[in-house]
């Protein structure tokens, strides 16, 4: 069995028994920036179809390498205003929106034959100011503007990336937060059944507190390369 193998077969057990201790099911986001298509190729024949990549043009060259493989394919880096139309032609979800400009250039540039955009609402859960995300108080006005740009959106939740912080009982906190704006989404929108949240350090940790995809990169994939 190859390195790569074992590290998938491994995360797909814990993930796998994490959340069975929920009793809810959750998907694996193979976070794949930086890595060469060929390390893609390569697990996706191990059976992974989810991939997220943070930056657009990185992710349609590898997108055009890989055409002949029916992947599914995340943007989870902030978007920038310039590049709506390329993100809202080439990706199956975006997890990253987080400003209420960006709304309407995506549903414009949605081509009606790929389905709609499916949209997660990115979350600045600890107020970090080097991070992307909304305030948890605009999630609703957020939320509101996607449904409405309905069939070319389709609002399916939130996303995080708490900060990194070395007390568990900090991060467990945070992704708890994240879990009761996600129920409130949920009980004002029909449709939102994600919540993206949890890395390679800390996934089990963020199953425990509702999330039902997580997001792995350096436990699949090894150390990251600079971009």
């Amino acid at each position: 069995m190859s390195s790569s193998e074992t590290a998938f077969t491994e995360i797909c057990a814990r993930i796998g028994h994490a959340a069975a201790q929920q009793n809810r099911t959750v998907n694996l986001l193979a976070v794949s920036k930086t890595k060469p298509a060929e390390a893609v190729r390569g697990l996706a024949a191990l059976g992974q179809r989810r991939f997220g990549e943070n930056y657009v043009q990185e992710a349609l060259a590898k997108q055009r390498e890989l055409a002949d493989l029916a992947l599914e394919w995340h943007l989870i880096g902030p978007l920038q205003s310039n590049k709506c139309r390329e993100a809202a032609e080439h990706f199956d979800w975006l997890q990253s929106l987080d400003r209420l400009k960006l709304v309407a250039p995506l549903a414009r540039w949605r081509p009606p034959g790929r389905g709609p955009l499916k949209v997660l609402i990115q979350v600045n859960v600890d107020d970090e100011m080097s991070k992307s995300g909304c305030r948890p108080e605009d999630v609703a006005g957020l939320a509101a503007a996607v449904a409405a740009a309905a069939p070319a959106l389709e609002l399916r939740g939130l996303m995080a990336i708490p900060a990194p912080h070395a007390d568990p009982g900090l991060r467990r906190a945070a992704f708890a937060r994240m879990r009761a704006l996600f129920e409130a989404l949920r009980r004002q929108h029909a449709g939102v059944d994600t919540l993206s949240m949890g890395m390679s350090e800390d996934f089990e940790l963020a199953i425990a507190e509702g999330a039902t995809m997580v997001r792995i990169g350096s436990a699949l994939f090894g150390a990251r390369t600079a971009a």
